[in-house]
């Protein structure tokens, strides 16, 4: 079977699976979300300083607050919705980029969405190979990287 017959079946099998998400609906979705954080990026770093200094300095706060995380919810429903649960990836990457490339939203926010596919793809070839021919789940894999960075920052969270 040559491959365009082999995309044709793969369509033809996800058409009639009905709760598969349809990718093209999800990237549509998805690309939407991100415009969000990208243009409150001034008012992400300015509730660095806190939420009463952002305030004085000219930032809507509660706004902001509501998109921001209104945009995460939905983007981590669509990602789960797709590729199942990772969600460790979004605990490690950013704060490893923060540690790495300071506070700033307008560096953060790209370097976090490329270094978080990058470190997914390189979690999911780790998972494809290290017990080969079994194939781990890819959740296995970033829980195994996302607990201890998560122990982590709970301890210097209590202190």
């Amino acid at each position: 079977m040559d491959f365009d017959a082999q995309v044709a079946t793969l369509r033809a099998a996800i058409r009639d699976v009905p709760d598969f998400p349809k990718p093209g609906i999800v990237f549509k979705d998805i690309t939407t979300l991100l415009r969000d954080p990208v243009l409150f990026r001034r008012s992400l770093d300015l509730l660095t300083l806190g939420e009463e200094p952002a305030t004085y300095l000219g930032a809507d706060v509660e706004r902001t607050k509501r998109l921001v995380y209104g945009a995460a919810s939905l983007l981590t429903a669509a990602a789960v919705a797709v590729s199942g649960t990772i969600g460790f990836v979004g605990l490690v990457v950013p704060h490893a980029i923060r540690l790495l490339w300071g506070h700033l939203h307008r560096t953060l926010l790209p370097a976090a969405f490329l270094l978080g596919g990058t470190l997914l793809v390189l979690a999911d070839a780790l998972a494809r190979t290290l017990f080969a021919p079994v194939e781990l789940p890819v959740g296995v894999v970033t829980a195994f990287l996302g607990v201890p960075v998560f122990v982590l920052l709970v301890r210097r969270w209590a202190r």
